[in-house]
């Protein structure tokens, strides 16, 4: 689903469990914040474990064996559910939460109004909150708040680029101390859950789902953005989610739309595909991983996220033993008939949670009719809601005790990413000829956001100065973006500027093509004190780029 544009949202900005591997059936066996939500969170849904600085969910494990120990049918089929509701009406969802006692909910864009401002979307995350009651453990309550063109939070959330920004600046430690601004952000909205990061390996120009989700097309380089945005996570107090095992990053259709069908088997995705989930599984970090809806060779009918052998491969070959979630069970790639046998079937091959089934009140009665007839096993479903309910008592425990940043504020920190990934594809490191007055082509917004950066940067922006400038969006920005800067731009611009994927620039025959993997702003600024040579570019390209021998910048 598309985004709202970033630049609209800019000005908008407010301040486990170890488990065999063995598929189910086979055995019985900004600013210093407190989170607001583990402020207001009555008693009797706080942790009793206390936290230490470097707990983890398995930390939590006994706790939450004593909260699934009673849990009747009902409790233990919601428990490993996160549901969703259509419309803006948050009653909706915590009428889900409170009927079916689900783990909770996550907020997708049709669950918010237009321009959602932070009082709004914190007084519906307070409505799934209290509407699980005191039952020992707080709602889960999740966003795919990635940055850049999956930004489901709106116009509320702090605006941040994909993962590709990240790759292209190459400093882990800025990447944690973005996520952590994130996380924070986040938490404060009462979120507790962020499915992200992506932790797939893009091929770049021919992968329509994933593009600059990822942090590049070089395993070795994603695993160290992701792991230390997973760290960055970690230190906000948010449970993040590792996506989309066993990678989504090398295919050529989009699993929203259809079923995808990996040319590789597990094994040979082993090599490449795996490398930053089994990093970031043997770093410790991960919190939680998401099983993607993918295809593998001898089961193109059947996605991963309802195949045994994608989990056992997680948990055997990966070696992770923390909460393994769907993803989004509503997508075009998952057919499994009657509402609700989806869930079931995902549960069944060693899923802990099931994320957004199409029905999710028919997707609770399905687990408890499958817990009653003995499809799912309650010992197997019991592992599991173990694993979801710890995550969220750890969640809850370490929230408000996440900190800031060395007193830098939100703006710098996002202004210091979007300077250390801007990069130079063709043309000089620092511009060559300073200028201080350009012409601008491209979309109505991405002019109007470019203008605004170029004002505060001292550089004009006039329709008859010498030195144009293309912007250069790709199709995850939207396409009636990609139909205005198509019909308004000139491919022998003397700047030309990608606003996504780099290799958007193809047939450009610019002296100067930039990268900057977004249309946010803070990217648009840097691009202004590149022109006036205010700034040198030191991003590297994430994503090897057909014809493209770009400087070393570094």
């Amino acid at each position: 689903m598309a985004r709202t544009s970033s630049i609209v949202l800019a000005g908008l900005l407010a301040g486990a469990l170890t488990l065999t591997g063995c598929s189910r059936g086979e055995t019985d066996g900004p600013q210093e914040q407190s989170s607001p939500v583990a402020a207001e969170t009555p008693a009797a849904n706080s942790p009793t474990t206390s936290a230490q600085p470097d707990a983890r969910p398995a930390d939590f494990t006994d706790e939450a064996k004593g909260i699934v120990a009673e849990m009747d049918d009902t409790a233990l089929a919601g428990a490993v559910i996160m549901g969703s509701y259509d419309g803006t009406d948050a009653a909706a969802g915590a009428k889900l939460i409170r009927d079916d006692k689900l783990a909770g909910v996550i907020v997708m864009p049709y669950n918010l109004p237009q321009d959602v401002d932070r009082q709004t979307l914190r007084t519906m995350t307070d409505q799934f909150r209290t509407a699980s009651g005191e039952r020992g453990w707080q709602t889960m309550i999740g966003v795919d708040q990635e940055g850049g063109p999956v930004t489901r939070a709106g116009s509320a959330a702090v605006e941040l680029p994909p993962l590709m920004a990240h790759g292209a600046a190459d400093d882990p430690a800025l990447t944690s101390q973005i996520t952590a601004l994130q996380g924070r952000d986040l938490i404060e909205l009462g979120f507790t859950t962020d499915f992200a990061p992506v932790a797939d390996v893009t091929v770049g120009k021919g992968d329509p789902a994933i593009s600059v989700r990822s942090a590049g097309d070089d395993p070795q380089r994603v695993s160290s953005v992701v792991e230390a945005a997973v760290t960055g996570y970690d230190d906000a107090g948010i449970i993040s989610s590792l996506k989309h095992f066993p990678g989504h990053g090398a295919l050529t259709e989009d699993s929203h739309e259809t079923l995808p069908v990996s040319q590789k088997s597990l094994d040979e995705l082993a090599d490449r595909d795996f490398a930053p989930f089994a990093d970031a599984a043997e770093a410790g970090v991960a919190t939680s991983m998401m099983v993607g809806h993918i295809a593998l060779p001898g089961d193109e009918t059947l996605p991963a996220s309802l195949n045994p052998k994608a989990y056992q491969a997680l948990r055997e070959d990966v070696g992770f033993e923390g909460l393994i979630v769907t993803d989004a069970l509503n997508m075009g790639a998952v057919t499994a008939g009657s509402p609700g046998q989806e869930t079931v079937k995902a549960l069944a091959a060693g899923a802990d949670l099931a994320l957004l089934p199409p029905d999710s009140a028919a997707a609770a009665e399905a687990v408890r009719t499958a817990l009653g007839d003995g499809t799912l096993k309650r010992a197997d479903l019991e592992e599991s809601a173990t694993r979801v309910v710890a995550a969220q008592l750890w969640q809850t425990a370490t929230a408000g005790d996440a900190g800031d940043d060395a007193g830098k504020s939100e703006d710098d920190q996002r202004q210091q990413l979007a300077e250390a990934a801007l990069t130079v594809m063709n043309g000089e490191c620092r511009f060559a000829e300073p200028v201080d007055e350009v012409s601008v082509t491209g979309s109505d917004l991405g002019v109007k956001a470019f203008t605004e950066a170029a004002k505060e940067a001292g550089l004009n922006v006039t329709d008859g100065a010498e030195t144009t400038v293309a912007l250069v969006p790709g199709p995850l920005l939207g396409s009636e973006t990609v139909k205005q800067a198509k019909a308004r731009n000139s491919k022998k611009a003397d700047v030309a500027v990608a606003l996504s994927g780099p290799w958007e620039l193809d047939g450009y025959e610019s002296g100067t093509q930039l990268a900057i993997y977004d249309d946010w702003q803070p990217g648009m600024t840097a691009v202004a004190r590149y022109l006036t040579g205010d700034l040198e570019a030191t991003g590297s390209l994430p994503v090897k780029v057909e014809g493209v021998n770009p400087p070393d910048c570094s």
